[in-house]
């Protein structure tokens, strides 16, 4: 049983809860586009199991069916709890392997990438992930874990691991010992140099003390969240993908034949040593750290949230009608969904070529609709809600671009 589903409301009731209360105490852990990227990001995995229907499920059932070593019992309560052990040792180790290699961090680092830290930032995912993460759980059905089991332990996990990303909650005294909590957590989100890649449990911090990667956070010590290569950009198909193309940029144009292939598999942040020394990399300056936050005009920032709440809303219906949709279908409303993410997202970073990825946009939707008409296998209503989808959110992105560049030409005036 998949959990996940039934608790997204509540995850969206706890961030609003969570938003409340900092302003309350005021201590507000939010801003609007670290959120709204927190969220694209989110939607944009979403949309990606949803296109490439799980690739691990077809060989989690073959292991399971031909090469498991025994069979847990699904009416045996030390059964599940012996299985959920096992999982939880099997994801401190995918999730220290995706810090520790290049290929698996490109992935994982979606998580990572945010310089806040609250309830949003746990629906942060990547979208490339469902390639590569399935193979650090095969363990589980050689075990004879069966599918069932699986699916309710992996989402009762990734549903525990929400409310763990806070600030508002202090450390919890004994249960430090041996859970994962906001305070163990946090320091796995730090780049402070003392922090960095530890605490990578999800359940159990024992695994963390078992296996030497334990560090306990310093009350005296301020956090400071995100990566020490900054992204700067709220671009969430970026987000997904620049580290691969960072470490095929690196294979290019390195003169080192085993460097283009180790490139692959190199710890995370090494680089060829001819590339690093001609195209060296800035690192965050921690002793003056600044978040990347380009501002945005009242107008403005009242023109994306209209549209972002249109996307949600597009979003919603999109996955509550998905089953009754040809997969050509899903794949075209992926597609507009995606770029309407992306168009938000060079909005906020007030981006050059706001309008160009505007104009892409409105174009690929155009081109889509009238397939679609032509094809006569789509319900007219649903072409009426995409014209008026487009229409609205065209008019208010040109509002946004606009008031943008006003408030440059005034900036540079």
């Amino acid at each position: 049983m998949d959990i996940v589903s039934y608790a997204t409301p509540f995850f969206l009731l706890a961030i609003v809860l969570e938003l409340g209360w900092g302003f309350f105490r005021k201590n507000n852990t939010y801003r609007l586009n670290d959120s709204v990227n927190s969220l694209s990001l989110g939607m944009l995995s979403t949309l990606a199991k949803l296109a490439f229907i799980s690739i691990g499920a077809l060989v989690f059932a073959r292991v399971e069916n031909q090469w498991a070593l025994f069979a847990f019992d699904q009416e045996s309560a030390v059964h599940w709890v012996l299985a959920l052990l096992f999982y939880d040792l099997c994801y401190y180790w995918f999730h220290r392997i995706s810090h520790e290699r290049q290929i698996f961090w490109g992935s994982h680092v979606v998580h990572h990438q945010s310089e806040d830290y609250n309830l949003s930032t746990a629906l942060r995912q990547t979208s490339t992930g469902i390639f590569i993460t399935w193979i650090f759980f095969i363990p589980c059905f050689l075990l004879g874990i069966p599918l069932y089991m699986y699916v309710t332990i992996a989402s009762g996990h990734l549903v525990y691991q929400f409310w763990i990303h806070t600030q508002h909650i202090p450390k919890l005294g004994f249960l430090e010992w041996f859970l994962i909590t906001p305070s163990n957590h946090r320091v796995h989100h730090a780049q402070n140099p003392q922090y960095v890649d530890k605490n990578y449990g999800g359940l159990l911090i024992i695994w963390d003390r078992l296996f030497g990667t334990f560090a306990e956070e310093d009350d005296n010590e301020k956090v400071i969240y995100g990566l020490r290569t900054p992204l700067q950009s709220w671009n969430p198909l970026w987000a997904n993908i620049h580290i691969f193309s960072s470490m095929v940029s690196d294979a290019t144009k390195t003169e080192n034949i085993r460097d283009k292939v180790a490139v692959l598999w190199s710890r995370t942040g090494s680089r060829p040593s001819d590339v690093a020394k001609k195209y060296p990399v800035e690192k965050t300056n921690l002793d003056n750290f600044r978040k990347y936050n380009p501002q945005l005009t009242t107008v403005s920032t009242v023109a994306v949230v209209l549209h972002y709440m249109l996307l949600l809303v597009y979003f919603l219906w999109f996955t509550a009608l998905v089953p009754e949709m040809s997969y050509l279908a899903r794949c075209a409303n992926m597609v507009i969904l995606t770029l309407s993410a992306v168009t938000i997202g060079t909005i906020i970073d007030q981006h050059s070529k706001m309008m160009l990825v505007e104009c892409t946009r409105l174009l690929i939707i155009g081109v889509i609709i009238i397939t679609a008409y032509n094809a006569g296998n789509t319900p007219m209503s649903w072409l009426y809600y995409g014209l008026a989808y487009s229409l609205i959110t065209s008019i208010l992105t040109v509002i946004s671009i606009r008031q943008t560049n006003d408030f440059t030409a005034r900036e540079l005036a």
